[in-house]
């Protein structure tokens, strides 16, 4: 595709018009967000690849879906505080197009990864004697690539669509990143097709990984159910509530958002769902993983106290090589 097929060389995102005061404070508060989704996503990468105990395969998936959550938010989150701050409105065609693709792209490799996540919970749970046999360091590489994978070759076509349409009548794009649906709604061409070809992919990423994953814990209930123990019971589901948490605050914002024609959007709603999507759900994940996860809160809690260590052994020999 050419450059000439088209004639907008950028697009200006109104982002979220307001008092400057409260831009002030809008950018401090998503700041904070960001900050503690990076630090919060990074120390479950490195103590899951640190800690001996965390390198069994809900570990090795829970490090990609937080490498997965830190790259989704950067995506979007940058370019949004430079709004706030600097007045940073504008992007290049390429940079729009290029926004747009790594943030499905991303996306869908996240919920692909937690159709993957609820299946190794599953083989886990009603498996628990095969459970190594099955789920081996081979396997579990083989389903985050083909997540990865799965998620380029189906976000690919629809970007490339998008990408060919004529944007001749306006280029503000009413969003604070360049989302699909505000996109296709500047063209100046009929784009039913398009919809509907991107209503159909969605559909099928977001839901059919849903499918997998309802299935795969309505099956885990059915087995934890059978076990006679309260205690055995209570273990069990203890296991898999944070990933259902996360699954229902990924899902049913994106669901909200995607799954759906543009004659349902609403631009106000959607800046605020996305908000929350791009923000605020990758800075809770990290909490959800952790405070509920007695095996990682116990490598942090020893992680912390080598490290306490460690500073007071680095004190006591610097006063003793002061003469303190």
């Amino acid at each position: 595709m050419s450059h000439s097929n088209y004639s907008v060389q950028e697009f200006f995102l109104v982002g979220f018009p307001m008092d400057p005061s409260v831009q002030l404070l809008l950018f401090f508060l998503v700041l904070a967000n960001y900050l503690i989704t990076l630090t919060g996503n990074g120390v479950i990468i490195s103590i899951t690849l640190s800690d001996h105990r965390l390198q069994s395969p809900m570990y090795f998936f829970l490090r990609n879906f937080s490498f997965v959550e830190i790259w989704f938010t950067t995506v979007t989150v940058p370019k949004l505080l430079a709004g706030f701050l600097v007045g940073s409105h504008t992007i290049t065609f390429v940079g729009c197009m290029a926004q747009c693709y790594f943030y499905f792209l991303l996306g869908a490799t996240e919920f692909l990864l937690l159709g993957v996540m609820s299946f190794d919970r599953y083989q886990a749970v009603c498996n628990p004697l095969r459970y190594p046999a099955l789920m081996t360091g081979k396997f579990c590489l083989k389903l985050v690539c083909g997540s990865w994978v799965a998620a380029f070759f189906t976000i690919l076509g629809p970007l490339i669509m998008v990408t060919g349409l004529p944007y001749c009548n306006s280029n503000v794009i009413n969003h604070f990143f360049c989302d699909r649906t505000p996109l296709v709604n500047l063209a100046c061409t009929d784009t039913e097709w398009v919809e509907n070809i991107n209503l159909v992919l969605a559909g099928v990423l977001i839901l059919g990984s849903l499918v997998l994953t309802v299935i795969s814990y309505c099956l885990i209930t059915m087995t934890v159910l059978r076990i006679p123990s309260a205690q055995g019971r209570s273990k069990a589901f203890s296991t898999c509530a944070s990933h259902m948490m996360v699954v229902t605050i990924v899902y049913g914002s994106h669901i909200f958002m995607h799954v759906r024609t543009t004659h349902t959007y609403t631009e106000r709603v959607d800046k605020v769902v996305a908000l929350m999507t791009s923000v605020v759900a990758p800075s809770l994940n990290p909490f959800i993983y952790t405070l509920r996860n007695e095996k990682v809160k116990e490598a942090l809690r020893e992680a912390a106290q080598k490290r306490g260590l460690f500073c007071t052994k680095e004190i006591k020999r610097k006063k003793t090589f002061m003469g303190l």
